[in-house]
């Protein structure tokens, strides 16, 4: 079993006639010393933001360029792996990049076809995986964006790992070159944290990008996963 997830707007939406790709995102478990839950969440957050922010995916010749914007003529769609030992050395050979967090390590890669994953990734798995938190995270800092998970949603790590993402996303697509300049030179800082349910309803109706789940995995179609409370977003304007 993946993840696989994809942010959506409408349930009939012209971009599923084009051909779809997917984000792979593989996360490092090992079995001794697994990462901590939210930390696996806010490292897979930066990491989508680190490939989108990277001359091979921005510039007109980059060597990734086509493929950024193939996938996003397509739905964002993102699968999360896990991989550890010789695996995780295998996935980090390919080209990508690694992101690490606390302690954890997520290794991001440029889209692939839905059809046409790397062997040496195609076969990584995330079930069994379940990843939890050693202690209560902390306040987040109110001064830098907050990716706000659902609390009456109940997600797998990497699902939650990939809507993460996608929120993330939203967010860098609703920003100005300048602050997204001033997110990428702070380390694309951010927190992950479950919302408090009587908050929640406020966040969704806030004018912050809402990522909705297509409702391929885990949940229902068009189920509120993720707000980007991003500082530079707060005066009203909407996402995608």
């Amino acid at each position: 079993m993946t993840s696989s997830d994809t942010a959506s707007v409408l349930p009939q939406d012209p971009r599923d006639d084009a051909p779809q790709f997917v984000l792979p995102l593989v996360v490092r478990v090992e079995k001794t010393a697994p990462p901590a839950r939210t930390d696996a969440l806010e490292t897979a957050a930066r990491a989508v933001l680190t490939l989108l922010s990277d001359e091979r995916a921005t510039a007109e010749d980059g060597e990734w360029a086509r493929a950024v914007r193939d996938w996003q003529d397509a739905r964002i769609r993102k699968v999360v792996r896990r991989a550890r030992g010789a695996e995780w050395r295998k996935a980090s050979a390919l080209p990508g990049i690694t992101v690490p967090g606390a302690a954890a390590e997520v290794r991001v890669f440029p889209p692939v076809p839905l059809d046409g994953w790397p062997k040496e990734l195609v076969k990584l798995q995330v079930s069994g995986t379940d990843l939890d938190d050693p202690e209560p995270p902390a306040a987040p800092d109110a001064g830098r964006p907050v990716l706000w998970l659902n609390p009456a949603l109940e997600m797998s790590a990497g699902k939650a790992m990939a809507q993460a993402g996608h929120g993330a996303q939203l967010a860098w697509w609703a920003l100005d070159d300048a602050a997204r300049e001033v997110w990428r030179k702070d380390g694309f800082a951010l927190s992950v944290r479950t919302a408090d349910p009587a908050r929640w309803a406020e966040l969704t109706a806030g004018g912050l990008p809402v990522v909705r789940d297509a409702g391929f995995t885990e949940i229902a179609p068009g189920s509120c996963t993720v707000v980007a409370d991003h500082p530079g977003l707060r005066s009203g304007r909407t996402g995608l």
